[in-house]
């Protein structure tokens, strides 16, 4: 993993040291291929983005599928770490609190993530796909246990759907309109909206 680890107070393993050439690649990978796709987005493109030639990206990664395979893997881990990290006590309604925190945290510093796992996973090679899926699924379920812990009556398959429908909820952010000017302020507004949308719908009772 190219991350360190989340600290309880920041998204999904924000990073504080000054990033790595490593790190510049993958953080202009997630930009380029949110805004282009994959497959608009050359070796050349990539290097260029970073300041050099798209030869020397190689002694970083054996190629783009490398690339998008590290990018993916390593978000999915840091999204099941943290939410583990977050759900280590007893109080579950507080525990979903600080998981709604912890992604919508997430959500919104790092959206160029989340179009690029929503449009590009499939052209991830056989392996590293169902890595990213295993991950996906255990971080369903981390959210569906303890959804289950404050709401016991509500049966697994409920659980889940509700899981889902949060995550539809918090993932949009990408794809809602934005100021042309967003402001930390307008930042803010989005993620307390979406901390209480989520909340609200977290919020269950059993059918």
């Amino acid at each position: 993993m190219v991350a360190a680890g989340p600290s309880p107070a920041d998204g999904a393993g924000a990073r504080t040291e000054a990033p790595s050439r490593r790190e510049q690649i993958l953080t202009e990978a997630a930009r380029l291929f949110a805004r282009h796709g994959f497959h608009g987005v050359s070796i050349a493109d990539l290097g260029a983005a970073v300041g050099v030639s798209g030869p020397a990206l190689y002694r970083h990664f054996p190629g783009k599928e490398a690339l998008l395979a590290e990018l993916l893997i390593d978000i999915s881990e840091r999204l099941l770490d943290g939410g583990r990290a977050r759900v280590d006590h007893d109080d579950p309604g507080a525990a979903l609190a600080d998981l709604v925190d912890f992604h919508v945290a997430f959500a919104t510093r790092e959206p160029e993530l989340i179009v690029v796992q929503d449009r590009d996973l499939a052209n991830l090679p056989e392996e590293p796909r169902r890595t990213v899926r295993r991950l996906q699924r255990t971080y369903v379920e981390l959210w569906v246990d303890t959804l289950r812990r404050a709401h016991p009556d509500i049966a697994p398959a409920e659980a889940r759907t509700v899981a889902h429908g949060v995550f539809g909820l918090l993932n949009s952010t990408p794809y809602a309109p934005r100021a042309e000017q967003p402001s930390p302020r307008g930042a803010d507004a989005r993620a307390a909206v979406l901390r209480r949308m989520a909340l609200a719908a977290l919020a269950v009772a059993p059918a």
